[in-house]
């Protein structure tokens, strides 16, 4: 009778332990399932924080600089960071205006972004602040005229690439 008793304590801890082990388990797994989703969206946001402005300083070198006797190529390669009906608007300015304005005066645009900074930013959508030096020579302005401004750009994650949205000079 002793052994009988003995054999049925051990069986009885051992499941009060898997059972107890089980529910340890499943709160885990559900904190997780419950937790990650807003860690991944945080750390999604924070890549955004640190690739879009990057993205953006590079996009708008390429929009606003150029040198009157390769206009036409730079310019229209440029739309290719930008998206939405911006793209749209940016390729009909460059034609109709840019282009021509730059070959008639012979400008040379040099562009430079002295800083950065994010304004907001999710995983997939960043507005950004540059700081932009320009300097312009041509025909007319034979000594380099340089100004500067601050630009917010707006970006938008496009199958993994941050594209150009929006572009307005403040």
């Amino acid at each position: 009778m002793s052994t009988e008793t003995t054999n049925k304590k051990p069986n009885k801890s051992l499941r009060n332990i898997l059972v107890v082990l089980g529910v340890l388990i499943v709160a885990a797994a559900v904190a997780i399932g419950f937790l990650l989703p807003g860690y991944l969206d945080n750390q999604a946001a924070e890549d955004a924080r640190v690739a879009a402005p990057e993205a953006a300083a590079r996009q708008a070198e390429a929009m606003l600089g150029y040198q009157f006797d390769t206009v036409e190529a730079e310019l229209p390669k440029a739309a290719d960071g930008l998206t939405g009906s911006f793209k749209d608007e940016y390729a009909q300015l460059i034609k109709d205006v840019i282009i021509p304005g730059a070959q008639e005066k012979q400008l040379t645009v040099k562009v430079s972004v002295q800083a950065k900074g994010v304004v907001n930013a999710s995983a997939d959508d960043a507005t950004v602040l540059l700081f932009v030096n320009q300097v312009t020579t041509g025909k007319d302005t034979p000594q380099a005229v340089t100004s500067g401004s601050r630009i917010r750009m707006h970006m938008q994650k496009e199958d993994g690439v941050w594209l150009t949205s929006e572009l307005t000079p403040l």
